[in-house]
């Protein structure tokens, strides 16, 4: 009896140019370039998904009252990723199916799941937040530079939140993922802006206290050099 070698694994493995990105008064965006391999002799896609932080998201729509447009009392909707970038070898509806797409959360159409949210509120946070810069779908942001490496393109806005942000690549064959990665960046403030942010979140009682304390002292300086003249 021929004994038949196990066929070679399907694996995936990536890393980003940089793990920490530096906010400071200066800060104008960052790109962050993520390089991977696959190791696969199969035809097989690749898919990268970046999300940041959570942060509430508060909408308003015009509504009409007595002849007048007037803003409605604003909603706020929570669990939704303060960025979030998902690029692909082809568009993922040509990678995956709708169900798999929701079950990994993979495309814009995966976001804000929420029954309780209705279609066209969604849709309104969506744009949105692409507007700003901050959700972004690319059926082409992943490259192949070479017959197994690839390549993707971070690119983070002047108002990319803070925090710890999670990209996860994903190797598809058939329609599912067969192999996944899962690495980890850090988008921190540097400098006075840092000292500012830690003494802001770790007192913010006192933060409050003194940020009076400046208005007032700088109310008063304006109102003194105006007597003056």
């Amino acid at each position: 009896m021929i004994a038949h070698a196990p066929p070679p694994p399907v694996e995936v493995s990536a890393a980003l140019t940089t793990t920490e990105v530096k906010v400071t008064s200066g800060f104008r965006g960052a790109r962050i370039d993520l390089y991977g391999a696959v190791f696969s002799a199969k035809p097989t896609d690749v898919v990268v998904v970046v999300r940041g932080p959570e942060q509430p998201i508060t909408l308003s729509r015009k509504v009409r009252v007595g002849g007048m447009w007037i803003n409605s009392r604003p909603r706020t909707f929570g669990g939704t990723p303060g960025y979030y970038m998902a690029a692909s070898t082809r568009p993922l509806s040509q990678i995956a199916t709708p169900v798999v797409q929701h079950r990994y959360g993979l495309g814009l159409a995966s976001l804000m799941p929420q029954p309780a949210i209705a279609p066209d509120w969604r849709a309104a946070a969506i744009r949105l937040k692409a507007g700003q810069g901050l959700f972004a779908e690319a059926g082409d942001g992943v490259t192949f530079v070479d017959r197994n490496l690839f390549r993707a393109e971070i690119n983070l806005p002047t108002t990319a939140p803070i925090g710890t942000y999670q990209a996860e690549i994903f190797l598809f064959a058939r329609g599912q993922p067969v192999s996944r990665k899962t690495t980890v960046m850090r988008v921190e403030k540097a400098g006075v802006e840092r000292a500012l942010y830690l003494f802001a979140h770790q007192r913010p009682w006192l933060y409050g206290l003194v940020s009076v304390l400046i208005a007032l002292a700088a109310g008063w300086a304006a109102s003194a050099a105006f007597r003056r003249h």
